[in-house]
């Protein structure tokens, strides 16, 4: 089983560099990292190329592809990713996202059952500008995730998310979302999955070490109501509006 890892990244080399270390220390020969780069003024080609030497050099079977050019944005990016993909399963890993110990790939590999699942997803922890443990991601996902499983908010990390790629091929980003579109393409995946009657996979361990100062973080009043247009869009407006209300209440509720 291969497994496509895609970072995508724009002037990203003062935190790109444990992305690729955690890629690099993976133990499970059969990876192909793409590196989808906006055109990098600030030396990260340059990380990237001595990155493909050292993978060489390991002998550790790992495929690393670099493209290097202007992009309209993160999720175009992404689209360009999808549309050079090969291998089983794909996970897009953010630049300063990492990969939490370095059989983690082995472990998923030795996890997934005979059925190639539609999705594989597992938990996620939240770290610091720095790599360093903070707590795990509150959100935590399902015993049996479904796309009505995003009703309750985003319940996979999509650094946790790992599709299938016939499902991710046939699934571009709708760019029309600037910060959100990852909410929508898991839903998207999700429905096709269930639209085919293929399973989708808890892989019950953390695959992720997710930043916490992302690019949704930075943006965080366009992103909610990015998500809002999102959760309208599959699940109706009616029920968006209720399960909000729900959240607001619940926050106003939680003890301090």
């Amino acid at each position: 089983m291969t497994i496509t890892y895609v970072t995508v990244t724009y002037n990203a080399a003062d935190v790109l560099q444990r992305t690729l270390d955690s890629v690099l220390a993976q133990d499970y020969p059969d990876i192909v990292h793409l590196i989808i780069d906006g055109a990098s003024t600030d030396g990260t080609q340059e990380m990237v190329n001595d990155y493909i030497e050292c993978s060489n050099d390991s002998g550790n079977g790992h495929r690393i592809q670099l493209m290097s050019e202007p992009d309209k944005g993160i999720y175009d990016a992404m689209n360009k990713g999808l549309r050079s993909l090969d291998g089983d399963y794909v996970c897009f890993l953010n630049a300063g996202d990492f990969l939490p110990a370095s059989d983690t790939v082995s472990r998923i590999a030795a996890a997934v059952a005979e059925s190639a699942p539609a999705v594989l997803y597992g938990d996620t922890d939240i770290v610091d500008a720095e790599g360093r443990f903070l707590h795990h991601r509150r959100l935590a996902p399902p015993e049996n995730l479904t796309w009505k499983s995003f009703r309750h908010g985003m319940l996979v990390c999509h650094q946790a998310f790992y599709a299938r790629t016939d499902f991710a091929i046939a699934t571009p980003y709708d760019q029309q979302y600037r910060y959100s579109a990852d909410v929508d393409w898991c839903i998207r995946i999700m429905k096709a999955a269930d639209k085919e009657k293929v399973p989708l996979q808890n892989l019950h361990m953390v695959v992720a070490n997710y930043t916490e100062e992302g690019q949704t973080t930075l943006h965080h009043r366009e992103s909610l109501k990015e998500r809002y247009r999102v959760m309208e869009r599959h699940y109706g407006r009616v029920q968006t509006f209720l399960m909000h209300c729900w959240f607001l209440v619940r926050a106003v509720l939680k003890p301090n």
